[in-house]
């Protein structure tokens, strides 16, 4: 969602002349478009403005610096106290008002801080798209979340759920297409949450939202992220059947294994209510592959408890997932905990155990695509003179020697290797290559 972010920040930055630089040296404006969910997030955020003040001083003062994001919500007036060299701090929900930001910072010399929650949504206040996003998009179509996990700092930065209108969201897939996106993530803190205002006045969910985006005439593959096991409804889970645009990829996390350590998250659902979801989704579309977000070491875990995550894990078989050690978020429930804590070797040693598991999972999994043929949606050169990346249904990076005007296709490839954070192919030879595809296809999948 920072991608997104700071896409749509310089589409509101370009009308006062801004455009994007590849390095902060010289630039005349540098924001730091901030995460608040992992631990020494703020303290990163300084140490960067120490470097950022010195090429400030060496512009003669001539360079704003803005910090944006989730960090700057939380924290915005210790930064503008610890950091006098920025001159901007403003949160997720109010980058549009950055054009009256650099006026007012202009005006003042600095310190302008703008972290509110405005009451009207922010994004009927941007401007179209400025430059292209690529063959492969994100796209926001909500925000917020009201779940309130006592681990999370997300409804306390992004605010309470909000959901863009499906007009608002189709017109925006529609304009990213015609700039060349052959593939569309849509993003959210609590994405299968969503229930924007549809055309009938109705309240319309993400599988009915699905469905629509898949009628855009070039638009090959549809992903979302990231979701809650709860927010899964029928609708949805029948939309991985019926949608061939829907790429059969889901990440849904779980965080814990454990109904104990699960009830002390607030997740308000139970290991075996996550086991259903992912059972009902696999009885609709057999080869979906699963990825999930664990936290290890969270108050009170015991060595029980970390074993029923592993149960779960080794119930469920993942494709890919994100593992962390438990790291207490300022302002959360779970950090204002005074028993229970677990020791760091503690952690350290169960999350090197889970991170094996899972990396068993990955590796099987991707050994698994080996000797298929696959449909790959090209989006970039790869470092190799010659070579494309493209990205199979399953979210796998695949190199292949292909050439180049086959980027944006989507090509049925022969998967014959592993790398280590993806897969080799081969394309078809170019006397008996077929046309490549314009759109994934079930069959080429079944096959």
């Amino acid at each position: 969602m920072n991608v997104y972010d700071s896409a749509r920040m310089a589409d509101v930055l370009a009308p006062l002349g801004y455009e994007p630089v590849d390095a902060p040296d010289g630039a005349d404006m540098v924001i730091l478009n901030t995460c608040h969910i992992r631990e020494k997030a703020s303290e990163k955020v300084f140490s960067e403005l120490g470097r950022l003040r010195s090429l400030k001083e060496q512009a003669d003062g001539g360079m704003i610096i803005a910090v944006a994001g989730c960090v700057a919500q939380a924290e915005g007036e210790e930064i503008l106290r610890r950091a006098p060299s920025v001159d901007i701090v403003l949160g997720p929900q109010t980058y549009h008002r950055l054009p009256e930001m650099v006026a007012r910072a202009a005006r003042a010399g600095g310190g302008v801080l703008d972290t509110d929650f405005p009451i009207e949504p922010k994004f009927d206040h941007l401007p179209e798209m400025h430059a292209p996003r690529g063959i492969t998009a994100f796209l926001t179509i909500q925000e917020g979340c009201d779940k309130f996990c006592s681990f999370c700092v997300v409804p306390y930065t992004r605010g309470a759920e909000f959901s863009r209108p499906v007009a608002a969201v189709e017109a925006e897939a529609r304009q990213l297409v015609a700039q060349g996106a052959r593939e569309i993530t849509l993003l959210g803190q609590n994405v299968n949450a969503y229930s924007g205002e549809g055309p009938d006045g109705r309240s319309w969910g993400l599988g009915r939202l699905a469905r629509r985006l898949a009628e855009i005439e070039g638009l090959a593959a549809i992903r979302y992220t990231t979701s809650h096991p709860r927010d899964m409804d029928d609708d949805l889970i029948a939309a991985h059947g019926d949608l061939p645009a829907l790429m059969p990829f889901l990440h849904l996390p779980v965080q814990s294994g454990s109904d104990r350590i699960l009830a002390a998250m607030n997740r308000k659902h139970t290991a075996d209510d996550y086991r259903r979801v992912v059972d009902r989704l696999r009885a609709v579309r057999p080869d979906i592959a699963m990825a999930s977000d664990f936290i290890v070491g969270f108050p009170e875990e015991s060595d029980d408890d970390f074993a029923d995550t592993m149960r779960l894990v080794g119930d469920v078989g993942y494709a890919s997932a994100y593992s962390f050690k438990f790291s207490a978020r300022p302002g959360t429930p779970a950090a204002s905990k005074r028993y229970g804590h677990i020791d760091e070797a503690v952690k350290a040693e169960r999350l090197a155990a889970l991170q094996d598991l899972l990396d068993q999972q990955q590796e099987r999994f991707n050994r698994g695509t080996v000797g298929r043929t696959v449909p790959v949606l090209f989006h970039r050169r790869g470092r190799r003179d010659g070579q494309l990346v493209g990205r199979s249904p399953y979210m796998q990076a695949v190199h292949v020697d292909a050439p180049a005007e086959w980027l944006g296709r989507v090509v049925d490839v022969a998967i014959t290797g592993l790398t280590t954070h993806g897969l080799t192919g081969a394309a078809p030879d170019a006397a008996d290559a077929p046309v490549p595809a314009e759109a994934f296809s079930r069959e080429a999948l079944a096959g």
